[in-house]
């Protein structure tokens, strides 16, 4: 059975970032669906996969995570506007029976993806 996991790692202190808003999209052509709102575990994970079974579709999805927000709440002092806020990952899914695993390393000033496992 297919699902849609991710966690978050603040590079910047070395650590998995707690309290990251998360929301999914799927995008069909130039419609935008929100699917799921959750918010990043201790372990700068969900406590649930973001999709999973039949809501696990072939299609374009768009993951935003609200990384400014975790890094003032962090008591950083950011520049107005943050250099990076909201962080937009849109990827594909062409096997719904997969497991896609969509991790993001974050510090105030970059971020990276990858296809986890």
């Amino acid at each position: 059975m297919g699902r849609l996991t991710t966690h978050i790692l603040d590079t910047a202190h070395g650590c998995p970032a707690a309290g990251v808003a998360i929301n999914l999209y799927r995008l069909d052509g130039s419609a935008r669906e929100l699917l799921a709102q959750q918010i990043s575990n201790g372990d700068g994970r969900c406590d649930a996969p973001l999709l999973a079974g039949d809501s696990m579709r072939v299609g374009v999805y768009e993951l935003e995570f609200a990384i400014g927000d975790y890094f003032v709440a962090r008591g950083l002092e950011l520049p107005r506007p943050a250099f990076v806020d909201r962080v937009l990952l849109r990827f594909g899914i062409s096997d719904a029976n997969a497991h896609y695993h969509v991790p993001l390393l974050a510090s105030p000033y970059s971020y990276s993806t990858y296809r986890g496992s």
